[in-house]
Parts: structure tokens; C-alpha cells; sequence
């Protein structure tokens, strides 16, 4: 009983894809999840504004090339999840702005996730103090559970 309590209790599922080299981690475990619980899936990405906000870029055309870049990457993994059945829906959204921001207020907040899960990027001790962790972020600021994945080779 303890285990089937555990293994039916996420019935929203939001990854975080970053980029790095956890995000196919992320995506494999975000579906083996959603398919055990039969969740609703999202996946979400933000590109970072900060560098290209006084250039007057196109955050449309920057989000749908960010968004194809993806795809492609993770295409054998999205294809696999596209086919489980055991899945209920799943989504892909990429937005721009500033990264903890954009993440929590446009993707996760409204999608009201039950589990949150996201790559640890291995920041070293000097750029970890200067410019944080997305990862220790959601630990501390989610209300609901949130699932780090380590870089394979750790």
C-alpha cells in the first residue's frame, strides 16, 4: 500500500529543461514519472533576456528557434513520450526572460505542478555565489516536491 500511495501521488509533473548536460536526464526521468502516475506532463524552458535586452531582439523568433533547437535535441526522447499511452498530455513551452522569474511566475505557477523536476548543473563555488543555483532556488521557494537529477556521471 505505501509504495502505490507513493507512485500515484504526481498527477502534474513540470521539467525544467535547461540546456546542460542533465536536461535528457531530466526529460527520461520527467517521463518515467508521468507514465508510472499517469500525470500530465510539461516541460518548460526559459531563455535567459538579460543578455539581449537592450539589442531589441525578437524574444518571439528567439523562443521558437530555442524551441526547435529542443526538439531536435531531445527528439528520440519527446517521440517515445508522444507514444506512451500511460501518459495523460504533455506540452512544451519555451519562454523568455529572466530565468527564476520567468520560470516560477510563467510556467510553473500556472500549470500548478505536483512535482517539479530539474537538472543540477554542477556550478563551481565562485559562480554558484555570484549568480545562484535554478535548481536550490526551486528547493526553496516550490511549495510542492521537487526532483533534482545529478549529471550521469557523478
Amino acid at each position: 500500500m505505501y509504495e502505490e500511495d507513493i507512485m500515484t501521488q504526481y498527477k502534474r509533473i513540470f521539467a525544467a529543461l535547461d540546456g546542460g548536460s542533465t536536461q535528457e536526464a531530466v526529460a527520461k526521468r520527467a517521463a518515467l514519472l508521468a507514465h508510472y502516475n499517469n500525470a500530465d506532463l510539461l516541460f518548460g524552458h526559459v531563455i535567459d533576456s538579460v543578455p539581449y535586452e537592450a539589442n531589441g531582439i525578437d524574444f518571439a523568433a528567439l523562443c521558437r528557434d530555442g524551441k526547435e533547437n529542443l526538439e531536435r535535441e531531445l527528439s528520440g526522447v519527446f517521440k517515445e513520450i508522444r507514444e506512451d499511452h500511460d501518459i495523460k498530455s504533455v506540452e512544451f513551452k519555451v519562454h523568455a526572460g529572466r530565468i527564476t522569474d520567468t520560470l516560477v511566475e510563467s510556467l510553473i505557477e500556472p500549470f500548478k505542478p505536483d512535482l517539479v523536476i530539474c537538472g543540477a548543473r554542477g556550478l563551481s563555488n565562485i559562480k554558484y555565489a555570484l549568480v545562484g543555483s535554478v535548481s536550490t532556488f526551486l528547493i526553496r521557494n516550490m511549495k510542492c516536491d521537487v526532483l533534482v537529477v545529478k549529471p550521469e556521471d557523478e
